[in-house]
């Protein structure tokens, strides 16, 4: 009998979850994923030293420090797969259309130095409504990108309605709201939150013949990962892939994709994106949290990158 990750990566694209080149090695997902808060641990490995002291060499702004040590690393894991890096922007950024677009074209003329063609990267976005705008136009011009921080259904719609390749809605951050802010139990993981989330997304886009790919994200235990096996795509820490790998029960499929008949709804509006997203205390606090700590890593990364200048 195969284990549980080997059956999962039969019905779900497995995403490493991690900056950790070692984990990526043993593990051998098919994509990989970062974030500012994965990168601020890898810049801290033994193993990046050399790549710190050579950024630092560059004498570069902050910005740009961060972004040539992203881009190295997210070099480092594409020779370990064979699919893509998810590479994000600056989420400082995150409500400024054009200053997104400007920093997504620069992380791709960097990955362009290095050889490394588009169809290798996704450009990492916050599903705020500028970082969406930001996207519709990327896509025009064949920048693929992953909407990430997606915790409502409102998020989803405006992705798939500006031709979005590919949404990380979160799992695990959702239900650490509802343990947190309400009385609910959760004793199975069909009664989580997060987990009914994504599967109220993807359920809709197969249904109405959306493209954007849905990639579950953010989990907190196994159980979580297991209940939405079958999804498009799933990218999962590397603690969790292990367990998964040990364990040789029997994987049922959770999601199954349905043949679209359903015609799609007419796009969202602005004002009902942010009006949507407002009426859900729970969208609307780890949004801005997602984005203030992803912001507040960035910043921690930048001191370690100039330090010494």
């Amino acid at each position: 009998m195969m284990n549980k990750l080997d059956q999962l990566r039969a019905m779900t694209d497995v995403v490493a979850d991690t900056g950790d080149i070692g984990a990526i090695e043993r593990l051998q997902p098919q994509d990989a994923t970062t974030n500012p808060s994965l990168l601020l641990k890898a810049a801290q490995m033994p193993r990046f030293e050399n790549l710190i002291a050579t950024v630092k060499a560059g004498k570069y702004s902050e910005s740009v420090s961060c972004d040539q040590f992203s881009v190295a690393v997210g070099a480092e894991i594409i020779n370990l797969i064979p699919g893509r890096i998810s590479t994000e922007v600056d989420a400082r950024l995150s409500f400024d259309t054009q200053a997104t677009v400007l920093k997504a074209r620069e992380l791709m003329a960097l990955y362009d130095k290095r050889g490394i063609g588009s169809e290798r990267i996704l450009i990492k976005i916050a599903a705020t409504w500028e970082g969406i705008r930001a996207a519709e136009i990327l896509e025009r011009e064949g920048i693929q990108c992953n909407l990430t921080l997606v915790f409502g259904f409102a998020q989803a719609q405006a992705c798939a309605d500006a031709g979005v390749f590919l949404i990380s809605p979160f799992v695990g951050r959702i239900l650490d709201w509802y343990l947190a802010n309400t009385d609910l139990k959760v004793t199975q993981p069909s009664e989580d939150p997060g987990v009914q989330s994504v599967i109220r997304i993807y359920d809709h886009y197969k249904n109405h013949g959306y493209d954007t790919v849905v990639m579950g994200a953010s989990f907190r235990n196994v159980g979580e990962v297991e209940a939405l096996a079958g999804c498009d795509r799933l990218t999962i820490s590397p603690d969790l892939m292990e367990a998964m790998s040990e364990n040789h029960d029997t994987l049922a499929r959770a999601l199954m994709p349905t043949t679209s008949t359903l015609n799609a709804p007419p796009p969202l509006t602005e004002e009902g994106f942010r009006w949507q997203t407002n009426e859900d205390a729970m969208v609307t606090d780890k949004l801005s949290d997602g984005i203030r700590r992803f912001a507040a890593d960035q910043v921690s990364l930048e001191h370690i990158l100039l330090r010494d200048h």
